[in-house]
């Protein structure tokens, strides 16, 4: 299932006052959607984001949980202040920078709903493919792990091209990875399966590797990619070109260490050898209990 999603003009305060007023989840409710949003100073691009995902999921029991990986700017500020009049808005602070992998192991261990988005908090993904997302994921289960947006009309330097054409080159020919953009930051998976992969510093770069090394399948959908409206870049991927190349070779060796798990079961007595009586071998076989 693909779709493009286009960047529409947007009003900001109107977006917002249609947040204040959408059927949001009560604190007390159990979200069903928790987006989960790593940030780094990123105090410009806090309001229009929220507005633009609460809008997105306008009528859905849903959470947005930024983790803020520590900010030195107001980012922190921006989101109490948006907290105050939206209790679906929640806020976890980093005491220093961790990265952005620890940034979204908290965001998902912290989170409360079943099924998790994540985006970047520089509103260059267009949360309006959130619902997308969703329904393409569900649509897949249970042989779709996890929904993916793939940017299509991307605007970036050429030293980033290159960065990003050596790096996936080489993903490809250790991981038998045909994805062609394992860096869009919007996706859509299970809490469960996220949490029981591997965690590792630059988990976010093989997030697809590790779903599929798990037996299943991803599913594509094409977005365009924004321009930045406010700050710098905090997490780039492939920053560290060859330190990328070595976490891929580490990603190799564990899928070729992947094993299959067994599925244990009890062997238990059956129902008619329960008593005082020993059971006889006519009794019946054993009863299997999970």
């Amino acid at each position: 299932m693909t779709g493009v999603h286009t960047l529409p003009g947007r009003d900001v305060g109107l977006l917002l006052q249609a947040a204040n007023m959408a059927d949001s989840p009560r604190p007390n409710s159990d979200p069903v959607i928790s987006v989960v949003v790593p940030v780094k100073n990123e105090a410009g691009n806090i309001a229009p984001l929220v507005a633009e995902i609460a809008a997105a999921l306008h009528g859905h029991a849903f959470e947005i949980v930024y983790v803020n990986d520590g900010s030195s700017d107001g980012t922190e500020q921006e989101l109490l202040g948006l907290m105050a009049q939206r209790p679906w808005l929640r806020q976890i602070r980093h005491d220093k920078s961790h990265g952005k992998s620890a940034a979204l192991r908290t965001g998902v261990t912290m989170a409360r709903a079943p099924t998790i988005v994540t985006l970047d908090g520089d509103c260059q993904s267009d949360p309006a493919v959130i619902p997308t997302l969703l329904a393409t994921l569900e649509e897949g289960a249970p042989r779709v792990g996890l929904a993916s947006g793939q940017r299509v009309g991307r605007e970036t330097t050429v030293f980033r091209k290159l960065q990003s054409r050596i790096a996936n080159s080489v993903r490809r020919a250790l991981l038998k990875d045909e994805t062609r953009d394992a860096g869009c930051a919007i996706r859509a998976f299970r809490r469960e399966l996220f949490l029981s992969l591997p965690y590792f510093d630059g988990l976010d770069c093989f997030l697809l590797a590790l779903v599929r090394r798990e037996g299943l399948d991803i599913s594509f959908v094409d977005v365009v990619e924004r321009p930045r409206r406010y700050g710098a870049s905090n997490y780039g991927m492939w920053d560290r070109l060859w330190v990328g190349i070595l976490d891929t070779a580490g990603v190799w060796w564990l899928i070729r260490r992947r094993k299959h798990v067994p599925q244990p079961k009890e062997v238990t007595l059956p129902v008619s050898c329960i008593g005082p009586q020993p059971c006889s071998r006519e009794a019946g076989s054993a009863e299997l209990r999970f």
